[in-house]
């Protein structure tokens, strides 16, 4: 077969790198890539929501299959541009429809979409630029802190966690009415702070069948100790110490169970990853959201750990038969720590030289923000890169991610000496 991979991260490496690993695979291509993925693939310099450009890509090197990383183009809808058009709707499309994937696009969707099929999560409002003082009201009614949280897409920036009423209000308008987070804030969601420790879920479904994959933890927060602004992640873990088989059977039954059956319900076609961000409140999960696409840097760990031919399961995905799949995991731990830019999340520097990638043993060291520049790996962006390590246990493999980053270094580079220690 003929793949495409849209996206340009580390999870799109990560992909890049399973999916060379199947025998299914005849040419893989991954637009636009990054330096990782130039080493294992051919990059094509292709917007991921360009889809006249992916069209002609995809017949011109007869494509297979697309196998859609971020989330923009699902919402934008690039699995309806390929069921709508004669020369395109054979191929297999990964990814949602447009119309599911508004569970991501959405968080009010999202929030309308739980509270129909009774899956536990946080109470909550939306507000816009026309009723912000009932906002302000609102926000009254709560205890601290107070979560605000940006409708649409804000490339994981938009959720604001807040100790002070007075800032929450500020923040508020700041967001409907100044347009902080541009259109993604014309509509705000409140919420009940829940109090807990986070995990994310990971499910694979073809639209009818599910099967579920190994569980992670990221670090979000780009200071030690869960400090400092929010990231796209700062690392990760897998599988999650706490996350016990009782508590597991929780969150396929409250939750994996009526997600899926729901989609089914309200006719939202799914085909693909359903990322399942949830807390552990006590003993019980609840949900905080839903993206329609594997989390970033959660692939690092979740698809070294699967055994299976990843083009397999895809197929699967595609026929409606992932029933006939049994998933193999891996035993092991695997973590991954994020190396970024110096200053990210705010204004970073560009096109600083990484140097040390080749010396990395016993480690895998998934491409981010990188990219070729006169045969040089240079930075291209705020997450550069993530070392990723098996072991016994996290404290093992996180040793081994550790010893690696050592031997890594660019220009004002910054990473988290604590991923894990929470748990």
């Amino acid at each position: 077969m003929n793949i495409l991979i849209l996206g340009s991260g580390g999870r799109e490496h990560t992909f890049a790198w399973k999916i060379t690993q199947s025998p299914l695979c005849k040419s893989l291509y991954v637009a636009p890539g990054n330096s990782g993925t130039a080493q294992i693939a051919t990059n094509v310099d292709i917007s991921v929501t360009d889809f006249e450009a992916i069209k002609s890509l995809v017949l011109e090197k007869r494509i297979d299959m697309v196998v859609v990383g971020p989330e923009d183009p699902l919402v934008q809808g690039i699995h309806d541009c390929f069921l709508n058009d004669e020369a395109l709707k054979h191929i297999a499309v990964i990814g949602p429809e447009k119309a599911a994937a508004e569970l991501e696009g959405s968080k009010e969707f999202a929030k309308e979409f739980m509270y129909r099929h009774n899956i536990p999560t946080a109470a909550y409002k939306s507000f816009n630029a026309l009723n912000v003082e009932e906002g302000y009201a609102f926000l009254e009614t709560l205890s601290p802190p107070y979560v605000l949280k940006a409708d649409g897409l804000a490339a994981g920036k938009g959720v604001l966690i807040l100790n002070d009423l007075q800032e929450a209000k500020t923040e508020l308008k700041n967001m409907l009415v100044d347009a902080k987070f541009g259109d993604a804030s014309s509509k705000v969601v409140i919420e009940e702070f829940l109090d807990g420790i986070e995990l994310s879920c990971f499910v694979l479904t073809d639209g009818k069948n599910y099967k579920i994959l190994p569980t992670a933890k990221d670090y979000k927060r780009i200071g030690e100790g869960d400090t400092g602004l929010n990231t796209g992640g700062m690392g990760a873990v897998s599988p999650v110490s706490f996350a016990t088989p009782e508590f597991l059977n929780k969150i396929e039954e409250r939750i994996v169970k009526p997600t899926i059956s729901g989609l089914q319900k309200d006719n939202l076609p799914y085909n693909g990853f359903v990322f399942i961000g949830l807390i552990k409140v006590g003993d019980d999960p609840k949900v905080i959201e839903y993206n329609v696409r594997m989390g970033d840097p959660e692939t690092e760990v979740v698809l070294p750990r699967l055994k299976n031919d990843l083009v397999e399961i895809f197929q699967a995905i595609a026929n409606q038969t992932l029933d006939n799949i049994d998933i193999n995991i891996d035993e092991r731990t695997a973590t991954t720590v994020m190396l970024v830019s110096g200053g990210y999340p705010e204004a970073y520097e560009k096109g600083k030289e990484i140097s040390g990638v080749e010396t990395i043993t016993n480690s895998i060291p998934f491409h981010a923000g990188a990219k070729l520049e006169n045969g040089k790996i240079v930075t291209s962006g705020g997450r550069v890169m993530a070392i990723t390590s098996f072991g016994n246990d996290y404290e093992e493999a996180l040793k081994k991610s550790y010893q690696n980053i050592e031997k890594l270094h660019f220009d004002k580079m910054y990473y988290r000496k604590d991923i894990g220690f929470d748990l």
